[in-house]
């Protein structure tokens, strides 16, 4: 059901507001990891396109955004990261419609396990600058993968303890 909000005062028209929910977002995470200038990203097929994002992936059931983050960041790139600080939460609609609420996060790499197999469907990794990645913008996964690297050389950075992950009956 539509209902309209308050008169703005501009003489426009009230807005109309919709109750629909055209579908929940899906929560991911991801690792902004810089090194010398360069950003680490993952090189995936998905719908058929090669495309580049940071190392990415939703949060599974029951477990907390940092752990998340971790997992996702092994399985994609064969790397052990270690979340340092909070990036942002990045709210995006793609055009048809579908929403994601993207928790992002910078952190550290510690160790590499050469060994292991990337996820699917990851296709390889590569350390660009952000030149470069804007240099292929039409092959980037979303928007936010200039966004976020954007907010990370400007210096946004939020307290991890700004996270709080709350199990039931606590």
């Amino acid at each position: 059901m539509a209902a309209l909000a308050p008169a703005r005062g501009d003489g426009a028209p009230p807005l109309e507001l919709s109750c629909r929910m055209a579908g929940k977002p899906e929560i991911t995470v991801a690792a902004l990891i810089e090194r010398d200038g360069q950003f680490l990203v993952v090189e995936e097929r998905i719908g058929g396109r090669i495309v580049l994002n940071q190392p990415a992936g939703h949060v599974e059931n029951g477990e907390s955004l940092e752990f998340a983050v971790r997992r996702e960041t092994l399985e994609e790139t064969a790397w052990h990261f270690t979340p340092e600080a909070l990036l942002g939460l990045y709210l995006w609609r793609n055009p048809r419609g579908h929403s994601t609420l993207r928790i992002a996060f910078v952190g550290a790499l510690s160790g590499f396990d050469a060994q292991r197999q990337l996820d699917s469907p990851v296709l390889r990794t590569h350390w660009l600058s952000r030149r470069e990645l804007a240099a292929r913008a039409q092959q980037l996964r979303t928007p936010l993968v200039l966004r976020c690297i954007d907010d990370y050389l400007a210096g946004q950075r939020l307290p991890l303890t700004a996270l709080v992950t709350m199990e039931s009956g606590a």
